[in-house]
């Protein structure tokens, strides 16, 4: 096997040394991923309850561990990093109810008894990113187990502290050998071979558009079930009749969580154009605000970019022309810090507006009235988020029906709820994760029909 060093973006310290999977291991960890799904699938649903409800236990009794390991590895702020171990043990809980409320239908026909079933697909692959390596791999392992498919796990080359290390809480409570695997490894060898392999009938994937795009074309071989949540550009639309001191104190979070490396990131804030104005004048001070440091303190809201390359990538959307209106604070020294920045005036092709930029930089730009504000926000290939400032119920409704986006929030930047479902329009993905809903991508309908005659 070879190797990767896993650095503390903070620091720039190596923190770990991953052996990373071959297309041997690979398969190797796919075959027994197939055996033991005949087994997994048999588990009565009570028993594969108790078992998720167990896991989920013991992520609970390993919180402060787990997040602490994400602030090492990813430099997640610490209140952020529990969030998202808090968010696994949740997720796990809520998907623990449904083994035992996987129905099917009775459905009425002529001649005898017609019912449905709900089966489990068999391997699932799920491929995770590196801006929030341990939520996403709950989102796609809990609901895939709690339906009876076994997992194979590929964190982000990156990422791989807390996926290795849920792994073995896994274990720890019960589940066998090969329910869920995690398998440290490149995307071109480990991912790729999800989307080859036949024995994987389901691959989730989290990532990039383009990388999505190619994830598709490789399942579609195979016509195997694809989930996809990738990019995103979402608006932040403030109309002037909003509570613009709470929208404008709110807006940096909204975007330089995880310093800007969030698909959900409302990178473009939209503002009616009688409160532009108004709005730059409360928005400077709260960007200022946001506190930029290690992300190990309690008190740090912003933590480093991931890498050297994501830092690069990032500082390219910001040459020296660059319409800089103002910019928050940031260490120097040794680690990936981007100081939070907001962008005006700016054109409605400048690629700062059109791109992904994933970190923590944000444009704002005015318009006229409601269908401005949605003619803009649809603006964008992408569809995965975006937030609503007003106090008109019936504005708020009307625009929201409008923009095409597949989770919104009003006087809020709520995106995700392990009860809600969560995922794109347009570019942004295919299928949803989460909620009730999320079920239906790990199992396919089966039709009985039992004749009563004869």
């Amino acid at each position: 096997m070879t190797t990767f060093d896993v650095v503390n973006p903070a620091t720039e310290q190596v923190v770990a040394t991953i052996e990373q999977a071959g297309l041997a291991e690979t398969d190797a960890a796919i075959a027994r991923a197939a055996t033991t799904y005949e087994s997994w699938r048999a588990v009565a649903p009570a028993d594969r309850a108790r078992l998720l409800r167990a896991f989920a236990a013991g992520v609970d009794a390993h919180v402060e561990e787990l997040a602490r390991l994400e602030v090492a590895n990813s430099g997640h702020t610490i209140s952020n990093a529990r969030w998202e171990a808090g968010n696994v043990r949740d997720v796990l809980t809520y998907y623990s109810a449904a083994p035992e409320r996987l129905f099917g239908r009775q459905i009425p026909v002529a001649g005898g008894v017609d019912v449905t079933f709900k089966e489990p697909l068999g391997v699932v692959g799920v491929v995770v990113p590196w801006n929030f390596p341990m939520p996403i791999a709950g989102w796609g392992f809990a609901p895939a187990l709690a339906a009876g498919n076994t997992v194979v796990l590929k964190p982000a080359e990156l990422t791989p502290l807390t996926a290795i290390r849920l792994g073995e809480l896994a274990l720890e409570a019960g589940l066998p050998e090969g329910v869920l695997t995690v398998l440290p490894g490149k995307g071109s060898v480990v991912g790729e071979r999800f989307v080859t392999h036949p024995a994987v009938r389901k691959v989730v994937f989290t990532g990039s558009t383009e990388v999505g795009q190619r994830v598709m074309r490789g399942c579609a071989d195979q016509v195997k079930r694809v989930t996809l949540e990738l990019g995103g550009k979402s608006a932040n639309i403030v109309f002037a009749d909003a509570d613009l001191e709470w929208a404008a104190a709110t807006a940096p979070y909204g975007v330089f969580d995880n310093a800007g490396q969030d698909c959900c990131a409302r990178s473009r804030i939209l503002v009616e154009r009688s409160a532009y104005e108004r709005f730059m004048t409360l928005l400077e001070p709260a960007v200022r605000g946001v506190r930029v440091e290690d992300p190990g303190l309690d008190s740090a809201e912003m933590g480093p970019l991931i890498s050297r390359g994501q830092w690069e990538a990032v500082a390219s959307y910001l040459p020296d022309e660059a319409p800089v209106a103002f910019r928050g604070q940031c260490p120097d020294g040794p680690g990936f810090w981007f100081p939070p920045t907001v962008l005006a005036p700016v054109s409605p092709e400048d690629r700062a507006v059109r791109e992904e930029i994933f970190g923590p930089v944000v444009v704002v730009l005015p318009f006229d009235d409601e269908a401005d504000a949605v003619r803009i926000a649809n603006d964008t290939p992408y569809g995965l988020s975006g937030s609503i400032w007003t106090q008109n119920l019936g504005r708020a409704l009307r625009v929201a029906r409008g923009v095409e986006t597949g989770n919104l929030s009003v006087n809020s930047h709520s995106s995700v709820r392990y009860a809600t479902p969560f995922g794109g329009f347009k570019q942004s993905g295919l299928g949803r994760e989460l909620g009730p809903d999320a079920l239906d991508s790990f199992t396919e309908v089966k039709n009985v029909f039992i004749s009563t005659e004869g």
